[in-house]
């Protein structure tokens, strides 16, 4: 398939703002239980809330090039029921605004106690919209990587391993974001969101792993003699039957060759993986807010190159034809 650079932001934007917001409330979740150090409040939560909505902003935004008529947009929410496109269409403002909701309490607005556990805790406001966003979130990972699993005819993309690696990917990158914003507004809170982006980007290289792996093991099921329905054993394409491009042989496939797209992988394998994990141990074993720095950038880069990867990889089966050359 061609990478479309619209859904190569919207989809490595939102996935940051996503685990962005995960890190903030499990963060929240555990000072409330005790689980860590006291909570780091408005300084934090509030400034980190803000940016996870101005990451899924800047994602929903970039959406808007790959559409051909974007003052339709509004109809992508109406096969609701059969699309998951739409469903992620649906659940995305409504993250935004749990989002936002979550950030006001922290910035002013009223945050009254809505429950009293039984071991003394009070919850407020912001736990209930946490539990709600926590909950949108994990929603929204499903539907976009659902988006691409659901899709039977392309075998690279047809996994649950797809879904999973959205989930950790996105969660690896808002975790690394949220250490290095700690990091300057709350220094006692960032080792414990930079061993949480660790763990999560171990989880992210294996899953990422297994499906390049899974991937490198396909055999496409069909052949020149199904597409033709000739039953022949040997069937040689001399000609495409036009002399110039056309839709098919633009928007489905990359136009690289193999050996780019093994640079490819070994890129974003070094730098969505190998450095930020690096960078973190660094950070863990020694405090430098350089190191965050570096992860995070290194991982921003990595995952758009392994996003670009993710679509250029799976290969239609129309390409068979259309991109046969005599």
């Amino acid at each position: 398939m061609k990478p479309a650079a619209s859904v190569i932001l919207l989809t490595t934007l939102i996935g940051a703002g996503q685990g962005l917001f995960l890190a903030l409330f499990t963060h929240q979740s555990h000072a409330l239980f005790g689980l860590a150090r006291q909570s780091a409040g408005a300084a934090l939560y509030g400034a980190g809330s803000l940016l996870a909505a101005a990451l899924l902003a800047a994602g929903l935004i970039a959406s808007f090039f790959h559409l051909g008529r974007p003052e339709r947009a509004w109809r992508t929410a109406a096969q609701w029921r059969t699309s998951w496109l739409s469903r992620e269409v649906i659940v995305l403002p409504a993250f935004m605004a749990t989002v936002l909701l979550y950030a006001a309490t922290f910035l002013g607005a009223p945050n009254p106690e809505v429950l009293r556990l039984p071991g003394g805790a009070g919850l407020d406001a912001s736990v209930a919209i946490g539990i709600a966003g926590t909950a949108l979130a994990f929603a929204l990972f499903v539907c976009t990587g659902m988006i691409y699993a659901c899709v039977r005819f392309l075998k690279e993309w047809h996994t649950p391993l797809t879904v999973a690696n959205y989930v950790l990917l996105g969660a690896a990158s808002g975790f690394a974001i949220a250490a290095l914003l700690a990091a300057a507004t709350a220094p006692a809170a960032a080792p414990f969101f930079a061993a949480w982006a660790l763990a999560l980007t171990l989880a992210a290289f294996v899953s990422r792993g297994a499906s390049l792996v899974r991937n490198a093991r396909l055999r496409p099921t069909s052949t020149l003699a199904t597409a033709i329905g000739v039953r022949h054993p040997r069937i040689v394409q001399v000609s495409q039957g036009f002399t110039a491009g056309s839709f098919n042989t633009r928007e489905f496939f990359h136009g690289r060759d193999a050996a780019f797209l093994r640079s490819v992988k070994w890129i974003f394998l070094a730098l969505a993986f190998a450095l930020p994990a690096a960078a973190f141990v660094a950070y863990l074993a020694s405090g430098a807010t350089v190191a965050l720095a570096i992860a995070v950038a290194s991982q921003a880069a990595g995952l758009i190159a392994e996003r670009w990867f993710f679509f250029a990889e799976a290969n239609h089966p129309q390409n068979l034809y259309y991109q046969a050359v005599a």
